[in-house]
């Protein structure tokens, strides 16, 4: 879907803006001292909110003595303590450049973008000195978002976790994920669009999701977010700059609210920031909407110009143009300047299926491709590498029936892999410590285990799909060693809690939990091609020599394994 066109502001809205900050940012002289608001980096994950603030730990630091000479260190206050910082750690931020006009990028590719070192490029001259305006930030160098992205190899992974956010938000009555792209009004460039209905971000939430590794949901059991760097790392991975629109409901007695925020890394590097600077604006609903600054309107002006400077939106009213889509509450996020490949394409193809996004390059393969279409039980192995609808499809365990997830257009129809198999059969799995007592008795792992119905044609598919909290980890692991032909058609499914994830959420952390599961995991196998060639027999087949190669490859697969 493309977004609607809109009217530009009128010449009397121009005006009313620029007076408002002729007002608010005013005139002269006062000699009151000012406070300069940083986000403090706590690596607290509390979610319990604050006054006034973001919650948890995440409160405001003010410069404890008055303005400090340069060189010496300073002293700040934070969570009732004064500690220690670096000289120059509270210097003012180079003030916006704001109205310069963007700069192109020096790369369009993701695995290149990181050479940055914070000098200038182009005819851009380095921003001057001067005091903070109208910008929420961290004081991380904004290479850190490259680098941080580059746990997502794999681009489709990276999207996984959009998709993640917005299954979380059931909780707060989300009843649909929209994935489609969109076109850039300004240079008619391509952009992936994520949004859904969930409950929304109030101003304190948008700016704990703009910052870097916290986290609300880490003590939620039943979401699947839980290191607050998912969005960051996805959306960085999948281009090069962010725009949020998000509402909230206004609960607990609070007014509605809707916030923008833009996370781009072409503004920084373009305007060779050394920090990570996060333009943000709100609005509250009183009788309508109004503009609602957390400083002073000038920095609220002073933000809104930067965003509609550097985002695809060039005035206020196709901003709020984009509420539109939300209605009474959710989220918009709006990726732009989407990375491309070494051939000038786009990763991310939109051309091939109109309601699919898919990869080009070394994920393809298209022989795979043809045999999905000839073997549909074995689809989803061949074709989820690819294809974000293949995978998308097996990526939940379980999905809420009144849910829906929407890929340009049309609906992802759930599938479970076990609806691929023949000869099923359900093993339950408990790991137990070195002296043979159980860890835990809540650790427990289902485990179901088959032939996919696609083996008789010796189609190549096996593995096992681990899921944890209802999320894909690992599709199609191969456990199975051995060389040959075995293992082949053998596929499994199971959900395991009990071990944690790696943060890119495509593997999980390398412990021994995970190497006794693995070693049992290719037991179930062994035993399951075993009772299948014991099935032959009993039919009075010529079995002999399959015995023989299923002894060998046994053998094999012993071979400096501890089972």
């Amino acid at each position: 879907m493309n977004p609607r066109a809109v009217k530009t502001e009128t010449a009397a809205a121009a005006e009313r803006l620029r007076s408002t900050a002729s007002v608010a940012g005013g005139g002269g002289g006062g000699a009151r001292p000012v406070e300069e608001d940083l986000i403090e980096l706590s690596s607290s994950d509390s979610d319990s909110d604050g006054e006034g603030g973001g919650g948890g730990s995440w409160k405001r630091l003010r410069v404890a003595g008055g303005g400090g000479s340069a060189g010496k260190r300073a002293r700040v206050s934070a969570a009732g303590e004064s500690v220690d910082v670096p000289p120059g750690f509270l210097d003012p931020l180079p003030q916006a450049v704001a109205s310069a006009a963007p700069a192109k990028s020096v790369t369009k590719q993701f695995w290149k973008a990181g050479d940055y070192d914070g000098k200038p490029f182009g005819d851009v001259a380095p921003a001057p000195h001067s005091s903070v305006s109208g910008f929420d930030h961290v004081r991380v160098h904004p290479k850190f978002l490259h680098s941080n992205a580059t746990s997502h190899k794999w681009a489709l992974g990276a999207l996984a976790e959009l998709l993640d956010n917005s299954l979380d938000e059931v909780a707060n009555g989300a009843t649909y994920v929209n994935i489609d792209m969109l076109e850039n009004n300004k240079d008619k460039t391509r952009m992936l669009l994520v949004e859904d209905d969930g409950g929304g971000m109030d101003p304190d939430k948008m700016r704990q999701c703009m910052s870097l590794g916290y986290s609300a949901k880490s003590k939620v059991a039943s979401t699947i977010g839980q290191y607050g760097n998912g969005f960051k790392t996805s959306t960085m991975r999948l281009g090069a700059d962010v725009l949020v629109f998000s509402r909230s409901g206004g609960q607990g007695g609070k007014r509605l609210t809707q916030s923008i925020g833009m996370l781009s890394y072409t503004f920084l590097r373009s305007t060779n920031k050394e920090d990570t600077v996060v333009p943000m604006i709100d609005y509250e609903h009183e009788q309508g909407w109004i503009r609602k600054p957390r400083s002073t309107f000038a920095d609220w002006n002073t933000s809104l110009q930067t965003i509609t400077t550097w985002s695809p939106y060039s005035t206020e009213a196709e901003l709020l143009e984009q509420f539109n889509f939300i209605k009474e509450h959710g989220t918009r996020v709006v990726i732009y300047n989407l990375w491309e490949d070494d051939e000038g394409h786009l990763e991310l193809d939109f051309d091939t299926d109109v309601h699919d996004i898919q990869l080009r390059g070394g994920n393809r393969d298209e022989k795979n491709i043809q045999m999905a279409k000839q073997f549909p039980n074995s689809k989803h192995f061949l074709t989820y590498r690819h294809s974000l609808r293949s995978y998308a499809s097996i990526l939940y365990l379980r999905v809420p029936s009144y849910f829906q997830m929407i890929l340009r257009g049309k609906e992802i129809e759930h599938h479970n892999i076990v609806n691929d198999m023949m000869l099923k059969k359900e093993v339950t799995y408990k790991p137990v410590a070195p002296n043979g007592v159980p860890k835990d008795p809540n650790m427990v792992a289902d485990v179901t285990i088959g032939f996919v119905k696609d083996a008789k044609h010796h189609v190549d598919v096996q593995g096992f799909n681990v899921y944890h909290q209802n999320r894909l980890i690992k599709p199609f692991w191969r456990v199975w060693t051995a060389a040959g032909s075995g293992g082949r058609g053998v596929i499994g499914v199971l959900e395991a809690n009990f071990i944690e994830p790696a943060h890119d959420k495509q593997d999980f952390e390398r412990t021994t939990l995970l190497a006794r599961l693995e070693a049992r995991l290719e037991m179930l196998i062994e035993l399951d091609m075993l009772g299948h060639v014991l099935a032959k027999v009993m039919k009075q087949e010529d079995a002999s020599s399959t015995i023989q190669d299923l002894l060998e490859q046994l053998n094999a697969a012993r071979k400096g394994r501890k089972v």
